[in-house]
């Protein structure tokens, strides 16, 4: 069983980043529960705990007490920036070891195919829950409630929803974790179809392999990012 504790930045008292009419510790807390959704409802092999689940002052010692004393194989953070910048931006504490790099790519990856942020790199810091959790860590800054265009994204609950889904494919691909038979497969398009062409299908070939087992890899790593997949023989 994977253990992934869940941190929503700040809360309560500690409203974090504040800008264009949202606050950072009421986002990171819907991106948090999304997470945790769709982690339990689509996939097996995983357990989830949260630093918090309501709108409540933690502090940062009890956030990282509360992931060792459970013994969290994974410790993620959630924020949301501020500084007059934009877009998508990760962090593990410095030196780490190669396994907590490639959780920090999968993620990262995973949430930028997602969205339509810009990418502001993989970094390292010296933050409270990065040093002091005792199982690999990342905090995640998901775009800047003092920019227009990234708060209105922050206000759309569907564009919240592809940040969560963006993490939980970096999860289930660093963990490797199986889904659920029948669980529902669920891209998120790019953009809404209009009322005029809700009835036409775009079909989007992604391969073309003239041995099949080569069709079959392409087709799982698609699956495992949310698409679904046909295998057409063409003779």
């Amino acid at each position: 069983m994977v253990k992934i504790f869940i941190d929503p930045g700040h809360g309560g008292s500690d409203p974090g980043a504040v800008g264009n009419g949202i606050s950072e510790k009421n986002i990171t807390l819907q991106i948090a529960n999304q997470i945790q959704q769709i982690l339990l409802n689509e996939y097996q092999n995983v357990s989830v705990r949260m630093s918090r689940t309501t709108d409540q002052t933690v502090s940062l010692n009890a956030r990282t007490s509360a992931a060792n004393s459970w013994g969290a194989d994974f410790y993620l953070s959630v924020h949301i920036n501020s500084g007059g910048g934009t877009g998508f931006e990760s962090y593990v504490y410095p030196n780490v070891d190669a396994l907590t790099k490639s959780y920090q790519d999968a993620i990262h990856e995973e949430v930028l195919k997602q969205t339509d942020y810009r990418d502001r790199g993989q970094k390292q810091a010296n933050f409270h829950v990065l040093r002091e959790s005792n199982m690999p860590a990342l905090l995640t800054e998901n775009g800047f409630v003092d920019n227009v265009t990234d708060a209105n994204k922050l206000k759309d609950p569907a564009y919240i929803n592809r940040i969560a889904r963006g993490h939980v494919n970096g999860l289930a691909r660093a963990f490797r974790l199986p889904r659920k038979t029948g669980a529902p497969v669920n891209p998120i398009p790019s953009s809404p179809p209009s009322s005029a062409n809700q009835n036409t299908l775009y079909k989007v070939q992604i391969g073309a392999f003239s041995k099949r087992e080569n069709a079959e890899a392409l087709a799982e790593r698609a699956r495992n990012a949310g698409f679904q997949v046909y295998i057409v023989h063409d003779s």
